[in-house]
């Protein structure tokens, strides 16, 4: 749905964007993480046909993001980084406007700005001026903008920005809702812990080269080393330590307020086995959880001494 190929990007000398090849399915939420400066937005602005490439070329929905950009606009919904809003016009009013330029025709137009905003949830709010409404609220009615034509596609920067912690869970969940909707949908962030839970897929961007790309899975199995596992011992602690670091295929074996804490690089098999040779033992073994790496630390991992 949008196939990126040797995207470059530089001004008056300075290289924004470094060679990016990035393919996006059908369907998938992707998520394109980096910190500012990394990129993305650039990017972004370019599929958005806001942005002309130094070199490369793109397509979505199978048209040329330079040669075809009307059929482009029209098969994207695009959310800025920093949104604009009209305060002198009521919610269903400013919709009403956006649906009239992209060319909605006006029996349908009433039908789809309720349909939009009983999914962004703002209904009660259509007849309320815009300058009224909360940041939050402002940032689910721009959302509402994107999807007034029913585009395929959708491409988000930095969605979630500015928002409060519950403004924050509002805008995931309709995402979640939009993706059960088949949409294609591509969300720019630089607050790794916002796409972890949303997306399917990631690219890592740092300094204007992807770092790495993939579904979320095998991203962090590149940074996962080895496993690491907690267990809570019922008795002597100290003692189920001891017979732990005695293990050769065990690392860095630590006791932390009753837990005790490794690596290794075995399976779930042996997870069991260790286990059990723990209750064995008399330790009796009371909880087991496998810490799993995270997002924050595939980037950490994944841009540790690249030039800035």
């Amino acid at each position: 749905m949008i196939e990126i190929e040797e995207f470059t990007k530089s001004y008056d000398g300075f290289l924004a964007v470094r060679s990016l090849s990035l393919q996006i399915e059908r369907g998938e939420v992707y998520g394109f993480i980096g910190p500012n400066g990394a990129g993305k937005t650039t990017t972004i602005r370019f599929l958005a046909t806001l942005l002309e490439p130094t070199a490369g070329t793109a397509r979505i929905n199978g048209f040329d993001v330079v040669r075809s950009p009307w059929e482009v606009r029209r098969s994207i919904g695009f959310m800025p980084d920093s949104y604009g809003v009209y305060n002198g016009m009521r919610v269903g009013e400013f919709l009403d406007f956006f649906a009239l330029a992209y060319g909605v025709p006006r029996v349908r137009r009433r039908q789809l700005i309720d349909d939009v905003l009983a999914l962004v949830d703002l209904d009660a709010k259509k007849g309320d001026f815009v300058n009224a409404l909360s940041r939050g609220m402002k940032q689910r009615l721009c959302l509402a903008r994107t999807l007034i034509h029913d585009p395929p596609v959708l491409i988000l920067d930095e969605p979630a920005s500015g928002l409060d912690p519950r403004a924050r869970v509002e805008i995931k969940e309709i995402l979640r809702e939009l993706a059960t909707m088949g949409k294609t949908i591509l969300i720019s962030s630089h607050i790794l812990t916002e796409l972890a839970d949303v997306c399917s897929s990631v690219a890592i961007m740092e300094s204007g080269s992807l770092v790495a790309s993939g579904r979320i899975e095998d991203v962090l199995a590149k940074v996962s080393e080895q496993r690491r596992v907690s267990i809570l011992v019922l008795k002597e602690p100290e003692g189920a330590q001891r017979w732990l670091e005695g293990q050769p295929d065990l690392r860095d074996v630590e006791l932390v307020d009753g837990r005790l804490r490794f690596g290794f690089r075995g399976d779930a098999v042996r997870v069991a086995e260790i286990a059990s040779k723990l209750a064995d033992r008399g330790h009796q073994p009371a909880w087991i959880e496998e810490h799993k790496p995270s997002l924050e630390t595939a980037f950490l991992t994944m841009t540790e001494g690249r030039v800035q």
